[in-house]
């Protein structure tokens, strides 16, 4: 879910050509979601390959993956470690979500409603043991460097966009701006024409850039008081105060209330762990990178990965990734770097 701070942020909807030549450290688990999510047929199912095994993760990598890198957009790709002791209630109650979301799914499949169907199996997509590791050994095919943090992947994130080493996060969640980023890149996985659930309509779905400083420098608070902020409304760890939008929470911070008031004035004891939550946006662990190597893609092993493994479309894969190797061997003297 992340913290929904959205609209106090300041975006900007941008092209892709914008991120030419940059390098976006992308929040794997995120990014993996929202493709399980959205790549589905008619009725909600996830693509498969003929044993069964679901691939709908591994086509939005692969042909993303080309699309960005034929914009000259590099890649960082970033994997969660062991979640904080303080997501515990936040884990298990997407759990109940996604368990009552395929519960749900199963009915409207039963009575033929392939609409509602779809929309109750996007909510019940998981990304499983399986589909990271799968997703994983595809990016290490096709030259995406991989990190695996200690903790929040998007803290890894906003410590390389932090460090320089890389010019945003990629995710469609703003906790990279609680725990540091200068800048994020939303809708990177999504771009494109998309349905409007429970209506017939479309709408085309733009990158949008939120370049964090500026947006602090706008509404006039530090990133400590943005933690602040986030914490009051919800986030992955505390339960946001009911009635309180992120719009009133940066008046009342803005005001010079501190925590402790705005809990008691509505009958509320500020959680025990608020400070040690605070401090773990504030200072997250992170795995030290000195340098990112980036290598080129691996055209047979990939095709062999692919289509033999997972049944795609041998003409298809081919000819998506020729220009990207086309591309790579060209710019092969320039991104000699190493993740330590």
């Amino acid at each position: 879910m992340g913290a929904d701070i959205g609209e106090i942020l300041t975006k900007e909807e941008i092209g892709l050509q914008r991120l030419s030549s940059k390098i976006i450290a992308i929040d794997a688990h995120n990014t993996l979601f929202q493709f399980l999510s959205i790549i589905r047929g008619r009725d909600g199912r996830p693509l498969m390959n003929r044993q069964g095994k679901i691939t709908s993760h591994l086509s939005g990598i692969f042909y993303r993956t080309c699309n960005l890198m034929s914009y000259g957009i590099t890649q960082v790709y970033v994997f969660d470690g062991r979640p904080p002791s303080f997501k515990t209630r936040e884990i298990r109650e997407r759990s109940e979500r996604r368990g009552e979301a395929q519960r749900k799914y199963e009915v409207a499949l039963e009575r033929g409603d392939l609409e509602e169907a779809r929309k109750f199996a996007q909510a019940a997509a998981r990304v499983s043991d399986e589909i990271l590791s799968s997703g994983e050994e595809l990016l290490r095919l096709m030259g995406i460097p991989t990190i695996v943090a200690p903790s929040e992947g998007e803290a890894e994130a906003a410590y390389l966009a932090a460090r320089g080493l890389a010019f945003a996060t990629g995710s469609q969640d703003y906790d990279s701006a609680l725990f540091g980023a200068p800048v994020i890149v939303r809708n990177l996985a999504i771009t494109g024409r998309r349905k409007l659930p429970g209506k017939k309509a479309y709408v085309e779905v733009s990158p949008e850039l939120i370049d964090v400083d500026i947006s602090l420098k706008n509404i006039g608070v530090s990133r400590e008081d943005l933690v602040t902020i986030a914490m009051i409304v919800g986030t992955d760890y505390t339960e946001g105060i009911k009635g309180i939008g992120p719009k009133k929470a940066l008046a009342l911070v803005k005001q010079g209330v501190s925590v402790d008031e705005i809990y008691s004035q509505r009958g509320l004891e500020k959680p025990e762990n608020f400070e040690e939550i605070k401090q773990f946006f504030m200072k997250p662990p992170v795995v030290e990178v000195k340098e990112i190597k980036f290598v080129e893609p691996d055209r047979e092993k990939i095709l062999e990965f692919l289509v033999d493994k997972y049944d795609f479309s041998e003409e298809r894969i081919k000819k998506a990734i020729e220009p990207v190797i086309h591309m790579s061997e060209r710019k092969r003297s320039g991104l000699g770097r190493f993740i330590s």
